[in-house]
């Protein structure tokens, strides 16, 4: 845990400094010392807002003020009647003066979440009593986010379909993560492979650690690669500011090695396009996405990392009239699909090998024959 005084510090200085940026003042809010800055009387914190709070939510300010909530945890408190503002029961929304009076009283007590049968129809691509190979959809999440606080944000996904096709999965993930090895972003589709049992599972994960597992993408990108194979190793860790994004910026990331091998190149009216296949050897977060960020070639439909929503047609230098927005084109999810997966069972005879394909979805399938036929 960072000392006392630090521990809502902020990051975009440093974030700004890793790209040679001079960083910015801004106001931070003082982090309360719960132990010192509040007083504590039959469960009840009793504390004054800051002068800084002025203008601010109430739950967005106890959620920078205090360590230990989040603004999840601070809702609940505040949705419970667990929070009173100079002696008045709290609204989330509601705009602080700076100097009010603030009690929470107790601690959040979220609903205990667990992943329940739903069902949604599986391809299912390999399967024996031990493990099952899932051809996943994109649109789908692979389980409900540990800080989920209600059941809405646990339905539809890949766990709620597996409880209600199979009777039996590994227990090791938890209750809202059975049977799930490893992961696929929501907007990626493709083989993912599932355990039924714990024994299973955790052999499967030592695989993935030891990069015992083939993994084998396909992915369009934006523009044309230099060479026909590219190999990526840089470091991918958390942005410091756009949280919901990965970055290759940081010397402190995880490593990670990515090959890119040109399937096909693509010269349309839309502009160019490489059709790749990536093998990554290790398996972090929007890994290959964020490596083709950094090649100057996004992923197509991957607005996170710089594709555009809507691809305009290219405008010749001797064309009468500009393109129309009608005549754009678009993908409503990343060109991105995990193609293969191949390795050794990990609770059969030796010898066996599980080798997988998952086809190329219909509406990727479209979306490239539609660009073959606009050649430039």
């Amino acid at each position: 845990m960072l000392p006392k005084g630090h521990r809502r510090k902020s990051v975009r200085a440093e974030y700004r400094a890793t790209r040679g940026v001079e960083a910015e003042p801004e106001t931070v809010v003082p982090v309360l010392d719960l132990a010192e800055d509040t007083e504590l009387e039959g469960g009840v914190r009793m504390f004054a807002a800051s002068a800084v709070a002025a203008a601010m939510r109430l739950d967005a300010y106890l959620a920078q003020a205090i360590p230990d909530l989040s603004r999840a945890r601070v809702q609940l408190l505040i949705v419970a009647g667990q929070v009173r503002v100079d002696g008045v029961a709290a609204k989330a929304k509601q705009r602080l003066r700076g100097g009010e009076a603030i009690e929470i009283v107790g601690e959040p007590h979220p609903a205990p979440l667990r992943a329940v049968p739903e069902d949604i129809p599986l391809e299912i691509l390999y399967e024996d009593k031990y493990l099952a190979v899932v051809n996943k959809p994109a649109g789908m999440m692979v389980h409900a986010g540990a800080g989920a606080t209600d059941d809405t944000r646990n339905k539809g996904t890949l766990v709620n379909a597996l409880l209600y096709h199979r009777s039996k999965l590994s227990d090791v993930g938890g209750e809202l993560r059975p049977g799930i090895v490893h992961r696929l972003d929501k907007q990626t589709s493709g083989a993912i492979v599932v355990a039924k049992d714990d024994g299973t599972h955790r052999k499967l994960g030592e695989m993935f650690a030891a990069r015992r597992v083939s993994k084998t993408y396909i992915a369009l990108l934006h523009g044309a690669l230099k060479k026909d194979n590219v190999t990526v190793d840089l470091p991918v860790a958390r942005d410091l500011v756009r949280r919901t994004r990965m970055t290759t910026r940081r010397a402190d990331g995880r490593n990670a090695v990515t090959h890119f091998s040109v399937l096909e190149r693509l010269t349309t009216r839309y502009g160019m396009f490489t059709l790749v296949e990536a093998r990554i050897e290790t398996g972090r977060t929007h890994q290959i996405r964020v490596h083709a960020q950094s090649l100057a070639a996004p992923v197509v439909g991957d607005t996170l990392y710089g594709a555009p929503h809507r691809i305009a047609l290219a405008v010749h230098k001797d064309a009468a009239h500009p393109p129309t927005d009608e005549e754009s084109i678009g993908l409503e999810r990343n060109f991105l699909h995990a193609a293969h997966l191949e390795f050794a069972h990990p609770s059969s005879p030796a010898g066996k090998t599980v080798s997988v394909d998952a086809p190329l979805p219909p509406e990727l399938q479209e979306f490239l024959a539609l660009l073959r036929t606009r050649r430039a």
